[in-house]
């Protein structure tokens, strides 16, 4: 994977909250509009940004997406990732989206997305 590459990625908030969300694991677009509290039509376009460009993966389960970081990551992506960890604890959107995202942690189903349809977006 090319630095360049990756730092494309890495020149957008959403693009970066995205990332730090997924960091704690697969989310559904529906999660995601929940927790960043933004419209699903920028959500995807983001998340198909990162997809294309190989530092995020999907999966179809039934009507969702289920987006994740790659189980595999190439040692470039996992140094910045790890930087973006670092980072993104001093940063109060991002801390207010991991807060959403413990809140919402009980109504995500361990074996899927089937909770979408009762996830609030507001």
């Amino acid at each position: 994977m090319k630095l360049v590459k990756i730092y494309e990625c890495l020149c957008d908030e959403t693009r970066l909250r995205l990332l730090n969300v997924l960091a704690q694991g697969p989310l559904c677009v529906c999660h995601f509009q929940a927790v960043l509290r933004e419209p699903q039509v920028k959500i995807s376009k983001h998340l198909a940004y990162l997809k294309q460009r190989g530092l995020v993966t999907c999966e179809r389960e039934g009507n969702w997406m289920v987006y994740a970081l790659p189980a595999k990551p190439p040692r470039e992506l996992a140094a910045n990732l790890a930087c973006l960890q670092d980072c993104a604890g001093e940063n109060p959107v991002f801390r207010r989206d991991l807060a959403r995202l413990r809140k919402l942690a009980p109504k995500l189903s361990a074996t899927g997305p089937s909770c979408c349809a009762t996830v609030k977006t507001r």
